[in-house]
């Protein structure tokens, strides 16, 4: 497989550079869905792998994910690769986009990027929920968007509506939605609507963001 997967309209009017998450790689089902949606509303999505990803395809191994500070490094990387051209977001499914976010000030204070977007963020691990990973975000001032299942089991409406987020930062909540945006059968919603929902709310994000 490539280095990047990406999908590119025919007049891309803003461009996302989508890191996949701890367990799933680049073209999972939800990477795939999601990058083709932001394609079909006008932004240009590249999908890059994370060392270890990259490495379990050839390695045979399942590999944990590299450091924090080896992910921010290899996300550096792509943005220096990536900017210029069209605005460009950063961002990513859960812990993509919690590296995404870790960089989002230093990024924009350098007019590399106009945006991060965090699809499921993960406030804290699944069943810790004293373990918060919201520090960086009470004082972020990049323009964040951050659209959640508001029943995720690493950050639920309840909870993050305490957590004093920065005026920043956008959060979009999807009806009985988890950590993937899967809603119960029960509620009404389905699986795929939730995901279209969350490709036209990052879209209008990003196409309203890219001037600032």
């Amino acid at each position: 497989m490539s280095n990047y997967l990406i999908d590119s309209p025919q007049s891309p009017k803003a461009r996302f550079l989508f890191a996949h998450g701890a367990g799933a790689p680049m073209d999972s089902e939800f990477m795939q869905a999601l990058s083709l949606g932001l394609c079909g509303q006008g932004v240009e999505v590249i999908r890059f792998e994370f060392p270890y990803m990259a490495q379990r395809r050839t390695g045979g191994s399942k590999r944990p994910p590299n450091t924090m500070p080896q992910l921010e490094e290899c996300f550096r990387e792509q943005i220096a690769h990536f900017s210029g051209g069209f605005p460009l977001f950063i961002g990513g499914k859960s812990m993509g986009g919690r590296v995404a976010s870790l960089l989002a000030d230093e990024s924009f204070a350098e007019s590399l990027i106009a945006g991060v977007v965090c699809l499921g963020y993960p406030f804290h691990p699944q069943g810790k929920p004293d373990k918060l990973r919201t520090e960086h975000l009470q004082a972020i001032s990049c323009p964040t968007l951050i659209v959640q299942g508001d029943r995720d089991p690493l950050g639920n409406r309840v909870e993050v509506d305490t957590y004093g987020l920065a005026d920043t930062i956008e959060v979009e909540w999807l009806e009985d939605g988890d950590h993937d945006f899967k809603p119960r059968r029960a509620s009404g919603f389905t699986h795929a609507g939730h995901w279209q929902s969350a490709v036209e709310i990052a879209a209008q994000f990003m196409l309203r963001s890219q001037g600032r």
